[in-house]
């Protein structure tokens, strides 16, 4: 029992680093500048945790909340590798800057160290995800598995290693007839949580409701009572 307290409580309260990268890195923009910015706007709407059973690794993984300020970065990093004509690029910002009003939208990169719980798109998963905030909890909408990482999906998200899964998660705007992001909102929280491990991972808002950065994890849960 000991033992599964210890998982459940480092799941909980997660690390601040990000674990060693394995494979090889994506590309990277020429600009210098263009490629400093886009990457403080990805750590500012990133979040990385783990979740140990004892001293063993159970679980790596790490979100990006596509706030409408990190849509933008990342649809005009596509535009610089793939040479868009400004027309195009114009049109792709006007379908993300649509697409943020549909859902909040989650891109979740996972190891797990038993693959067979690598399932979160399954109806049967054992994994709960949500999100939340002061107006209450909502469920994912959809949840997409995009496949193992690779070089090109490393280009946006550097993050996903060699043996890393991504996802994208939508979950609905709206809670019990009301916005989920009020006015006096401050973050998003959203929550990995299943018998392998609990993760929460906050994303502050600014006052006008784009992502403020990181923040340090939250404290654990407490464990489950024994039985």
């Amino acid at each position: 029992m000991r033992a599964r307290a210890l998982l459940l409580l480092l799941g909980g309260a997660g690390c601040s680093w990000t674990p060693p990268s394995i494979g090889d890195p994506g590309a990277e923009v020429a600009d210098p500048r263009a490629e400093a910015s886009y990457r403080a706007a990805l750590e500012k709407a990133t979040q990385h945790r783990e979740v140990y059973s004892a001293l063993d690794t159970q679980l790596y993984c790490a979100a990006t909340y596509q706030s409408p300020e990190f849509r933008e970065a990342r649809v005009r990093r596509q535009a610089l590798f793939q040479t868009w004509p400004q027309a195009k690029l114009d049109q792709a910002l006007a379908s993300e800057r649509a697409e943020a009003t549909q859902g909040h939208d989650v891109v979740l990169g996972l190891s797990l160290v038993d693959r067979r719980f690598d399932d979160l798109d399954s109806k049967n998963t054992i994994w709960r995800l949500s999100l939340v905030t002061d107006q209450g909890e909502v469920t994912p909408l959809a949840i997409r598995r995009v496949g193992r990482a690779n070089q090109d999906l490393r280009a946006y998200y550097p993050y996903l290693g060699e043996f890393w899964t991504m996802y994208t998660v939508r979950f609905p705007t709206a809670v019990a007839g009301k916005p989920l992001v009020g006015p006096a909102t401050q973050a998003l929280v959203f929550r990995l949580s299943s018998t392998q491990g609990q993760v929460e991972m906050k994303f502050p808002l600014a006052p006008d409701g784009t992502t403020a950065g990181p923040t340090a994890p939250a404290s654990p849960p407490s464990p489950p009572a024994s039985r």
